[in-house]
């Protein structure tokens, strides 16, 4: 898992950076990274937590050149510590971390009444953990190295976009 290439399996391109408005939208946020335009005319963030640095910033890489804001984390704690959730239109987590899992994470939202959407990632799936994710509402549970469109669909469907950066 020390590998970030086994995120995704495609290389992407970067769009135009965002205007500093546009980034001072998610004032509350310290962990936003910009570094693509939007396709919908505003901004939408996107938070990554995995605790493997490299899986974090292919993420990062490839949902910025999709034109999303991102804010990344190591862990679900220190997600739900940053002062980012407000701001997350979609949240995608890996499955197995130490300490809180993602699955966790995605129980702890629901059960505090955040509805924000979740995608799953894991590079050891197993059918229990992807039937109790989806059962609690998580748009997609998806397997590393991520099939890129697969992602995008994903991503699209949690924020109602179609993003024409995607290649």
């Amino acid at each position: 898992r020390s590998d970030g290439s086994r995120f995704v399996k495609s290389t992407v391109r970067y769009r135009d950076d965002y205007t500093e408005a546009q980034f001072r939208q998610f004032s509350s946020c310290d962990n936003v990274v910009t570094g693509g335009g939007s396709s919908n005319g505003g901004l939408t963030m996107i938070s990554i937590v995995d605790d493997d640095k490299s899986v974090r910033e292919s993420a990062n890489s490839l949902i910025r050149s999709l034109g999303y804001a991102t804010a990344t984390f190591a862990s679900g704690e220190e997600f739900l510590e940053s002062g980012c959730l407000s701001d997350t239109e979609c949240l995608i987590t890996d499955v197995k971390m130490p300490g809180m899992s993602g699955v966790d994470l995605q129980s702890r939202l629901i059960a505090n009444g955040n509805r924000t959407p979740v995608i799953l990632v894991t590079a050891d799936p197993d059918e229990r953990t992807r039937e109790r994710a989806l059962g609690a509402g998580a748009l997609g549970f998806l397997i590393k190295p991520i099939n890129e469109e697969s992602l995008i669909a994903c991503l699209e469907r949690a924020t109602g976009t179609r993003n024409s950066g995607s290649q």
